[in-house]
């Protein structure tokens, strides 16, 4: 049995009340019987309450107070009349009873089928939008697969002049006149290089990427190869770009060439984002990490600490609106002008963290700037293995 509200509680007591008053009405004058008909209002205040056993009591006790009549003394050859009007008290009284459990199960059979069908309807509109989630994600996939296949015709043409370049760059650096900053240069348009010939042999080796190939290293020499290699345009632009990496940080798990494209990827956005004179830092941390970090990052990191490590690119750029926030990390969305981005800069970039057990994510204020944050997993090093690995 459903348990009763107040309500019911409260309707309950009016009818109980309702008859308790017909009731005592009943005895002070036993010989009228229109007052048995009052009877009808406390049975149709239990209606309401759509349950068929107080329902039934409430009649009987309704029946039994409209025949305890009987038993007041009347005057004589009137009995038989007086039986008769209270059975006809007692027949409307039912038929009332009758008719009122049926409208109310009427009612009550009318409330569920519109339940059931606002159920239904709230069914169809999820099964409907992920429909469309899916018809959304088919198209992305076949815009990714079509991009894939242009990309690996052009890495083919690619690789060959990249090779020549490559070695003509190993020439400039052994040149007797080469000063040791233009051997610095050398060496980082030389790394670019060699990074740029992996990912090309990554496109053409398969359909499969390149499996990735972390391990536990230091945050600076994952990110400082970033700034390095940015720090150029930053300041060719009249862009400031702040590098904290604190000493004591704990080791993060990184694959240092997926990362590092990641990093660049993002530090790219902002160099484009700021105006001239703005700033972009690049701040490195560690945290306690969530219950659902720790979980994720534990099924890839071996030895993950209760620790993440927080690398954050913060610019002084416009920002952005909250819905272009929402849609930063889809494929082929991009707020640059056409010709100027592809949209899959940060696609590609948090794939790359989620394949690490951590995550990317972005916050932004128009006329504030945006600040992305990239979340690994941690390591606490031993002092000692610190100096030998340096």
């Amino acid at each position: 049995m459903t348990a009763m509200t107040h309500r019911d509680r409260l309707v309950l007591a009016i009818a109980a009340a309702c008859f308790l008053i017909i009731l005592v009405i009943e005895e002070f004058s036993p010989v009228n019987v229109v007052g048995a008909y009052g009877y009808v209002l406390p049975i149709l205040l239990v209606t309401t309450l759509r349950n068929r056993t107080i329902m039934l009591v409430t009649v009987l006790a309704c029946v039994a107070a409209t025949y305890s009549g009987l038993l007041q003394p009347t005057k004589p050859g009137r009995f038989q009349s007086a039986v008769i009007n209270r059975s006809v008290v007692v027949g409307v009284l039912l038929s009332v009873a009758y008719l009122g459990v049926s409208w109310e199960e009427r009612k009550a059979r009318e409330e569920a089928a519109r339940a059931a069908l606002a159920r239904e309807t709230e069914s169809l509109l999820k099964a409907n939008t992920q429909l469309v989630q899916a018809k959304d994600q088919l198209n992305r996939s076949e815009r990714l697969a079509a991009v894939g296949q242009l990309v690996a015709s052009v890495a083919h043409e690619v690789g060959t002049p990249l090779h020549s370049i490559a070695w003509h760059v190993q020439a400039l650096a052994e040149e007797p006149g080469a000063t040791p900053e233009m051997r610095k240069r050398v060496a980082i348009i030389d790394d670019q290089l060699t990074r740029v010939v992996r990912i090309i042999q990554d496109l053409l080796s398969s359909t499969r990427p390149r499996q990735l190939e972390p391990q536990w290293l230091p945050v600076e020499e994952v990110v400082s190869p970033s700034a390095v290699l940015m720090e150029p345009a930053f300041h060719e632009k009249g862009i400031i770009l702040i590098v904290d990496i604190p000493k004591d940080l704990p080791l993060v798990w990184a694959d240092k060439e997926k990362i590092h494209q990641a990093l660049v990827n993002v530090l790219a956005n902002a160099l484009a984002a700021t105006p001239a004179q703005g700033k972009v830092t690049v701040m490195a941390g560690s945290r306690e990490a969530s219950s659902a970090e720790l979980d994720r990052g534990r099924l890839i990191a071996d030895g993950m600490s209760s620790s993440v490590v927080t690398i954050e690119v913060q610019d002084t750029g416009c920002g952005m609106p909250e819905e272009d926030v929402q849609k930063a990390f889809e494929p082929f969305f991009t707020t640059k002008a056409v010709g100027k981005g592809t949209g899959l800069g940060l696609f590609l970039s948090r794939e790359s963290v989620v394949a690490h057990g951590g995550s990317l994510a972005m916050t932004s204020e128009i006329g504030c700037g945006t600040i992305v944050t990239m979340t690994l997993p941690a390591m606490q090093r031993e002092p000692i293995h610190t100096r030998e690995e340096a």
